[in-house]
């Protein structure tokens, strides 16, 4: 389960701490960040919601809710609206049971919405999910690299050989 990969976002170092070891004691490589804006760092987005500088697609997000700038909602909300990263799920965690709260970011495309403390039992509930994320990854990967066979043999059914062989060097570079 090493190629999962876990970006974990709590303002709080125990509770940060906490959802590391829990993750690292299920096989889950994790990465561990204390702000929503570090996420989008991380992740490369832009501030304004922008991805095309897209650098990294984790297998899975847990992100706590209250955290001073940018909440967890709000991240929830940049990364279901890129355009690279709305199909990684997203799990919610906060210290507290506020109905409201929790139907608007499972409305919102949240997975799962934790109680703090997150218990073992917790992330074992991960793995659909994470499993779900890498499908979702796996099934695009595919359909780029047919589009990409697609292409390639169009090109050389319609040039000469000789710009052909340039298109496709081309098109491996991309």
């Amino acid at each position: 389960m090493a190629q999962f990969h876990v970006l974990a976002v709590d303002d709080s170092i125990i509770d940060r701490k906490l959802i590391e070891a829990l993750l690292k004691t299920s096989s889950y490589q994790v990465t561990a960040v204390d702000s929503g804006n570090k996420a989008l760092e991380f992740l490369g987005l832009c501030n304004n919601g922008d991805d095309g500088c897209s650098v990294f697609i984790p297998s899975l997000i847990i992100t706590d809710y209250s955290m001073p700038g940018m909440t967890g909602y709000d991240l929830l909300r940049k990364i279901k609206m890129s355009k690279n990263l709305k199909d990684v799920p997203v799990v919610i965690m906060s210290s507290e049971n506020v109905p409201s709260r929790i139907n608007r970011c499972l409305e919102e495309g949240a997975e799962e919405f934790f109680l703090k403390p997150v218990q073992l039992s917790d992330v074992n509930k991960l793995k659909p999910h994470v499993l779900k994320g890498c499908r979702t990854k796996n099934h695009e990967e595919e359909e780029s690299k047919i589009y990409k066979r697609k292409t390639i043999s169009s090109i050389r059914k319609n040039l000469s050989p000789n710009k052909a062989t340039k298109m496709c060097k081309v098109l491996e570079v991309i």
